[in-house]
C-alpha cells in the first residue's frame, strides 16, 4: 500500500498576460503549499478502480473521467502495461475551489506510482511531461514545492519561502474557471524581472505581495459576490496582514502575524459563518 498527501495549492498572487494563439493566457504566480489537503492511497487490485470518500467526496460522485484515473492510465502507458490498482481518494478540500484540488490529486497519483517504482529505471522527466498533459497546475503540484510559476503553468522555478500562517476560507460556492476568464477585463501582464530572488522572512513576502494581486479576483467576485464578504471578514480579523482570493476562486486566504492569530480568526469565522469551510494552516516549502 502506498499513501500520498495532496496538499492545497495557494496562489499568493496571480497575474494574467496576453492570450496566446492556442487560447491560453500567459500567467505568473507565486505558489505555496499548505499543510491541509487530500489523501490518496494506492493498493494492489485486479483492475484499476477509484473510490472517493471524505467530507467533499460526494461532490465528485458520478464524475466519469476523474483526473486521478487519467493520471493512472498515463502512468500505465509509461510502464508499458496495465496497472491494476485500487485508488482511494479522501477529499478533504472543497471541489473546484481554486486551491489545486483535482490537479493536486492527479499529481499525488503520479507521485504514488513513482514511489512504487523507485527501484526501477523510470525517468522523472517522463512523469513531468505526463503531468503537463493533465493540466496547467499539475506540474507544480507534482513537485509540491513553493515556486514561481509562469507561462501556462509549464514554467516552474523553485523558491524557498519562510513559514506563513494562514486561514483558508471557502463560502461553499463554486466558480468555473472558464467563466471567470470570460469576465476578465483588466490584466496586469507578466514581468519576471520584478521577482525577488529570495525572501529574508515572512515580512518580506508580505511586502512583496502587497505590490501584486490576483487579476481573477474581480471577475470571480462579479460571479459570486459572497467572495467580497469573505475577504472583508478576513481583513477585519486581528493580526491580519494580507487577504485575497486564490487562483480562480472560490477559496480565499488570509496571512496572519502568527499561528495564534490565525487560529483565533479561524475559530471566530467558524462560529459566525458555520456554512463556510474554514481552516487554519501553515504555508511553506515542501521540505519543512
Amino acid at each position: 500500500m502506498t499513501r500520498v498527501f495532496a496538499p492545497a495549492k495557494i496562489n499568493l498572487f496571480l497575474h494574467v498576460g496576453d492570450r496566446r494563439a492556442d487560447g491560453y493566457h500567459e500567467l505568473e504566480s507565486l505558489v505555496a503549499f499548505a499543510d491541509v489537503g487530500d489523501d490518496l492511497v494506492l493498493e494492489a487490485a485486479e483492475t484499476l478502480a477509484l473510490t472517493v470518500d471524505g467530507p467533499f467526496g460526494a461532490q465528485l460522485a458520478g464524475e466519469g473521467d476523474n483526473l486521478v484515473l487519467r493520471a493512472a492510465r498515463g502512468a500505465a502507458m509509461l510502464a508499458g502495461h496495465d496497472l491494476p490498482r485500487r485508488i482511494t481518494l479522501t477529499k478533504n478540500l472543497p471541489v473546484a475551489s481554486g486551491i489545486g484540488g483535482g490537479s493536486a490529486d492527479a499529481a499525488a497519483a503520479l507521485r504514488a506510482f513513482l514511489l512504487e517504482w523507485q527501484q526501477e529505471e523510470f525517468k522523472l522527466s517522463d512523469f513531468v511531461e505526463l503531468a503537463k498533459t493533465l493540466g496547467a497546475d499539475v506540474p507544480v503540484c507534482f513537485f509540491g514545492h513553493s515556486a514561481w510559476m509562469y507561462g501556462i503553468g509549464d514554467g516552474i522555478e523553485r523558491v524557498d519561502l519562510p513559514k506563513l500562517h494562514a486561514v483558508l476560507v471557502n463560502p461553499g460556492v463554486s466558480v468555473a474557471t472558464r467563466a471567470v476568464f470570460a469576465k476578465l477585463d483588466t490584466r496586469s501582464g507578466v514581468d519576471k524581472l520584478h521577482w525577488p530572488e529570495a525572501f529574508a522572512d515572512a515580512g518580506a513576502v508580505i511586502a512583496f505581495l502587497k505590490t501584486v494581486g490576483n487579476d481573477l479576483e474581480a471577475p470571480a467576485l462579479s460571479l459570486a459576490p459572497v467572495l467580497g464578504e469573505v475577504v472583508s471578514v478576513l481583513r477585519a480579523s486581528a493580526g491580519i496582514q494580507l487577504a485575497r482570493m486564490s487562483g480562480s476562486g472560490a477559496t480565499c486566504f488570509g496571512l496572519f502575524a502568527d499561528k495564534a492569530a490565525a487560529k483565533a480568526a479561524a475559530d471566530r469565522m467558524e462560529g459566525e459563518h458555520p456554512e463556510w469551510w474554514v481552516t487554519p494552516t501553515t504555508l511553506s516549502k515542501k521540505d519543512d
